[in-house]
């Protein structure tokens, strides 16, 4: 199976291409340029270096948030006009996963998190279960201080990952001690391989159906709903 695979849900961007288990091209980004002046190019460039052409691809696999909305948008986007054109299947993975998959080793409890701003975080909890990656705890939208209160009365070893962990450092080493590590700074990004591989596995959906993984509203839908709750209504945003 031809596998492409792509994250845009944060500030880094990965996007991959796979033969089965085996990586055949792959590029990683964290600069500053917009997702969405490098995405298409940054595929067109792998699928060159794998020499493949779009239509020997067989799945499309895209890390469907939580994450950036814009980030997410952009991914799911093209995934789904990918897909569509090209007649393969689709696959959408947590973006948490796609962190969670790049700590390997362990039998400890992975809680990958990502910053949602106002002292909340975007988390779930992962753990390797007989060599497959399990969601143990939902991805959610919460607050920091819920989440380490979650995780604290586990009693359990817990291994934080992302690119945002740093600046919640302090605090997790305040509540947790010895109960929290952390994975390397090279692990706190996405990896698109990982994600083929997550997403090889994963049921298809349909192009017209899927919608991302948000998990919270945004700020506009947000504000429009405290002052028309009152009122039925169809969604403020329309999802992509």
């Amino acid at each position: 199976m031809y596998t492409l695979a792509m994250d845009t849900s944060n500030q880094a961007m990965s996007v991959a291409v796979m033969h089965d288990t085996t990586l055949m091209a792959e590029t990683t980004i964290n600069h500053k340029k917009t997702h969405s002046e490098q995405l298409l190019p940054t595929i067109k460039t792998l699928l060159a270096a794998a020499e493949l052409r779009p239509q020997q691809l067989d799945r499309i696999v895209v890390a469907d948030g939580p994450g950036s909305y814009t980030g997410i948008r952009i991914a799911v986007t093209t995934a789904k006009t990918l897909a569509y054109t090209l007649q393969k299947t689709l696959v959408g993975v947590s973006s948490l996963a796609v962190l969670a998959a790049g700590v390997t080793g362990t039998k400890a409890l992975i809680v990958p998190v990502m910053d949602a701003r106002r002292q909340n975080v975007f988390a779930g909890g992962y753990q390797w279960i007989d060599d497959t990656l399990t969601n143990v705890i939902a991805d959610a939208h919460l607050p920091l201080t819920q989440l380490l209160k979650e995780v604290q009365v586990l009693k359990q070893p817990v291994i934080f990952v992302g690119a945002d962990v740093v600046k919640f450092a302090p605090d997790i080493r305040a509540t947790l001690g010895a109960q929290a590590g952390f994975a390397d700074a090279l692990s706190a990004y996405p990896q698109a391989r990982r994600l083929a591989v997550l997403g090889q596995h994963a049921k298809p959906v349909s192009v017209f159906d899927f919608v991302p993984r948000y998990l919270r509203l945004t700020e506009a839908e947000s504000t429009w709903l405290q002052t028309h709750h009152d009122e039925g209504h169809e969604p403020y945003v329309e999802k992509v």
